[in-house]
C-alpha cells in the first residue's frame, strides 16, 4: 500500500511543493495502469470537472476498478451532479444546519459555507461539516443556503481547488494535513505496510470488548504481516473509506454509530468485524433463541414474555428463581435473577415499559460460563470466566457504579471438552463468517448456549493466554484473506 496520492489536471493545480505527498496527472493516472501494481495507495482526486466522461470522473472510476480508495468516488460524483439525487440528503443535512445556528451566540445565516474534508472556517459549523462530508465524501464542497423560516440548502456542489481564493486555498491546506495525518504511532522507518485497518473504539468505554493497550499489542504483531492498524472514533466515520478494512471494538448496537460503520464498511466493500447481519443477529436474544432451537442447539428452557399474562405461565414452567433479559442486554446489563412472583411481576412491568417482548430463562447456576471464541468459523480461543465475587453473574454492576468482574482461566484448544467446542462452533456457524464468542452454560443436565457475542473480548493476557499471539495473527489473516491478500 503507497500513502496519499493528488491526481491534478496540470501541476500548476497544485503543485508537488505544496505537499509531502505524490502528486500526478490525470493523464498519467489514466495511461499508465501499472503505476501502482501490487500497492493500495489512497486517491484525493482534485481534477477541475466531476461531471461524467470527464478526465476526473475516469480517474475515480479506475482507481474503484484498480482496487485504489479514492476521494471523491464515482458514486459521489454522480450524486452531487443533480440535486434530485442528493435530496434524500437534505432533511438530515438541513436539521443539522438548523441545530448549529440555534445553538450559537451568532445567529447569522451565511449566504456560503465552503466545507474542506469535513471542516469548515466557521466553528459554529463544525458537526454540520462533519455531516456532509459523512455523505459525500467530497475534498471540497460549497453549500448554497436560502433562508425563509429556518435555514435550507438550496444547492451542494464539488469546488475545485483552482476557484479557492488565496485564503480558502490556505485553510484547504490546513485541512488535507489534518485529514491526512496519523497521530495513531511514529512512522520512523518501516516498510509500507500493504493493508491499512481501522479500530472503532471509545476512549470512554468503561467496558470495552479490547482495551487500548492491548489495540497497541495487535498492532505490533499485525506490522509483521504486513498491516498498518489505527484507531478511529466514532467522528471518524468520514474517513473510512480510507482504510482497506474495519475490526469494530466498542459495544455495538444497531441504534448507535457502531452499525453505521458496519453498513458503511460494507457498501464500501471493506471486510469488517462486526457486519451488519451479525450484529443485528447478536443483538436480539429472542432471534438468538428462536435460531439456536430450530436448529437443534440447546439453550436454556425459555418462556417469551409478550405482556404480564404470560408472567404466570413463566412461573409454572420455569420455577423460581429465574433470570429476566431484555432482548438487547450485554455485559450483564438488562439482565435480573428475580426469586418470586411479587419481583418477577414488578421487574416484567418496569421493563415492558420500553420494549414489546422480553425472555425468562431457568436459572442455571455455575461456578462459571465457557466462551468459545470462534472466527471463521473455526475455534480462536476457549476461556473459562468466573463468576464475580458473591454474585451470579461474570459482571457485577453495583449501586455506585462501579464493577466487579470474576477471575479467568484460559485453556489451550487441544485441551478443550470437545463437547464444549462442538456446541460453540454450531451455534457461531449459525450467525455468520466473522468473530463470535459463544457463551456456554456446562450442567448436570447437559451444555446449554446461553448467548452468542458479534463483538466478544479479545484481551492480550486473558483470551489470548494459552494460544498466546496466534490469536491475533488469526484475527489478522482473517482480514488479509478476505482482501485476496
Amino acid at each position: 500500500m503507497a500513502d496519499w496520492v493528488i491526481i491534478v489536471d496540470s501541476s500548476k493545480d497544485f503543485p508537488n511543493a505544496d505537499t509531502p505527498h505524490k502528486v500526478i496527472s490525470t493523464k498519467d493516472y489514466l495511461a499508465r495502469s501499472s503505476l501502482f501494481r501490487g500497492q493500495r495507495p489512497k486517491i484525493i482526486n482534485l481534477s477541475r470537472s466531476f461531471a461524467y466522461q470527464t478526465r476526473g470522473y475516469y480517474c475515480s472510476l479506475l482507481a474503484e476498478a484498480r482496487g485504489h480508495r479514492v476521494i471523491p468516488s464515482v458514486e459521489t460524483m454522480v450524486d452531487l451532479g443533480a440535486r434530485q439525487l442528493y435530496a434524500q440528503a437534505l432533511p438530515e443535512l438541513d436539521d443539522s444546519l438548523a441545530k448549529c445556528i440555534a445553538a450559537a451566540d451568532d445567529k447569522s445565516v451565511p449566504a456560503r459555507i465552503l466545507v474542506y474534508f469535513g471542516t469548515v472556517e466557521d466553528h459554529r459549523f463544525d458537526r454540520f461539516g462533519r455531516l456532509l462530508f459523512d455523505w459525500f465524501r467530497c475534498p471540497v464542497l460549497e453549500v448554497t443556503i436560502e433562508f425563509d423560516d429556518r435555514p435550507e440548502i438550496k444547492k451542494l456542489a464539488a469546488v475545485p481547488v483552482t476557484r479557492l481564493a488565496a485564503e480558502e486555498l490556505a485553510f484547504f491546506h490546513t485541512a488535507l494535513h489534518n485529514h491526512t495525518t496519523r497521530e495513531w504511532r511514529s512512522k520512523k522507518d518501516r516498510p509500507s505496510p500493504r493493508f491499512s485497518f481501522a479500530v472503532l473504539y471509545d476512549p470512554n468505554e468503561k467496558l470495552p470488548p479490547t482495551s487500548f493497550a492491548s489495540m497497541k499489542h495487535w498492532a505490533r504483531i499485525a506490522e509483521k504481516q504486513g498491516v498498518e492498524v489505527e484507531p478511529i472514533t466514532r467522528r471518524d466515520l468520514a474517513r473510512l473509506a480510507e482504510f482497506d478494512a474495519l475490526f469494530i471494538r466498542e459495544t455495538t448496537s444497531i441504534d448507535n454509530h457502531t452499525y453505521r460503520f458496519a453498513r458503511r464498511a460494507v457498501q464500501e466493500g471493506m471486510p469488517v468485524i462486526d457486519d451488519p447481519i451479525s450484529m443485528i443477529r447478536c443483538t436480539n436474544k429472542i432471534y438468538l433463541h428462536e435460531l439456536m432451537t430450530s436448529n437443534g442447539v440447546a439453550v436454556p428452557p425459555t418462556v417469551i414474555i409478550g405482556g404480564p399474562a404470560d408472567l404466570p405461565r413463566a412461573a409454572d414452567e420455569l420455577g423460581f428463581p429465574m433470570v429476566l433479559k431484555v432482548p438487547d442486554s450485554s455485559f450483564s446489563r438488562g439482565v435480573s435473577k428475580v426469586d418470586n412472583m411479587a419481583e418477577l411481576d414488578a421487574l416484567a412491568r418496569e421493563w415492558l415499559k420500553d420494549t414489546d417482548l422480553l425472555l425468562a430463562q431457568a436459572f442455571m447456576p455455575t461456578t462459571f460460563d465457557w466462551r468459545v471464541g470462534v472466527l471463521g468459523g473455526k475455534p480462536l480461543f476457549v476461556c473459562q470466566y468466573m463468576m464475580a465475587k458473591r454474585h451470579w453473574q461474570i459482571v457485577k454492576h453495583n449501586a455506585n457504579g462501579t464493577l466487579l468482574e470474576g477471575a479467568h482461566h484460559t485453556i489451550a484448544l487441544g485441551e478443550a471438552p470437545p463437547a464444549v467446542l462442538d456446541i460453540g462452533l454450531r451455534a457461531a456457524q449459525l450467525i455468520g463468517d466473522g468473530l463470535y464468542g459463544v457463551d456456554i452454560k456446562e450442567t448436570p443436565n447437559g451444555i446449554f448456549v446461553v448467548e452468542v457475542n458479534d463483538n466478544p473480548n479479545i484481551e492480550h493476557g486473558v483470551e489470548d493466554e494459552a494460544e498466546k499471539d496466534q490469536v491475533w495473527i488469526q484475527l489478522t489473516r482473517w482480514f488479509i484473506d478476505k482482501l485476496g491478500g
